[in-house]
């Protein structure tokens, strides 16, 4: 019987260390954001963020001259740092993905939906000042922006006058409009 006891421990011991080595590796890079990141401090949209990343939140937004859905994504854990901490960690990065909407009347109303990408903003949380002097890093994050037609191209020059304007009424919540993403409240 002592053997048996025995064996079922040592068994436990081994499932239980695997299992955190398993997700040790997944942890340590929850927020790798400067992974995109060249050593000019450039950051790059990173690849397959619809599948990779979870979605923080969507923003309608109503336009005269053309309604846009905003759909935010965040690097894995994010949230769940953020719901901890009430803050975003070193690192994070927040992709928002805007869109042109299309509508029709349906059986359930007036129904709009996305179409059509304009725009990408990615940002990354910099805590610690990664890159000073850069224009394209301040006030606690890395900004950079890419459009549609040349998708692949960051086109922002300097935060301030290509992204901050826009951002101002977050001040107050790390320059993030935190109320449109419901993840980052208490579960």
């Amino acid at each position: 019987m002592m053997d048996f006891r025995l064996a079922m421990v040592s068994l436990m011991f081994v499932a239980l260390t695997t299992a955190h080595l398993q997700t040790e590796p997944q942890s340590k890079s929850t927020f790798n954001g400067f992974d995109l990141v060249d050593k000019a401090g450039n950051i790059g949209k990173p690849k397959d963020f619809r599948d990779r990343y979870p979605t923080l939140g969507t923003y309608t937004v109503l336009d005269p001259k053309g309604n846009q859905m905003h759909i935010t994504y965040s690097s894995p854990g994010a949230a769940e740092y953020y719901r901890k901490n009430g803050k975003f960690a070193d690192g994070t990065v927040l992709v928002k993905e805007v869109f042109g909407t299309e509508h029709a009347q349906m059986t359930t109303g007036d129904a709009n939906w996305a179409s059509g990408t304009k725009v990408w903003f990615v940002m990354v949380k910099d805590e610690k000042g990664h890159f000073p002097g850069n224009p394209l890093w301040g006030n606690g994050w890395g900004w950079a922006l890419y459009k549609s037609d040349a998708p692949d191209k960051q086109v922002a020059t300097d935060f301030k006058k290509d992204c901050l304007g826009c951002h101002i009424p977050a001040k107050g919540t790390d320059w993030i409009y935190v109320q449109g993403y419901p993840v980052l409240g208490a579960k």
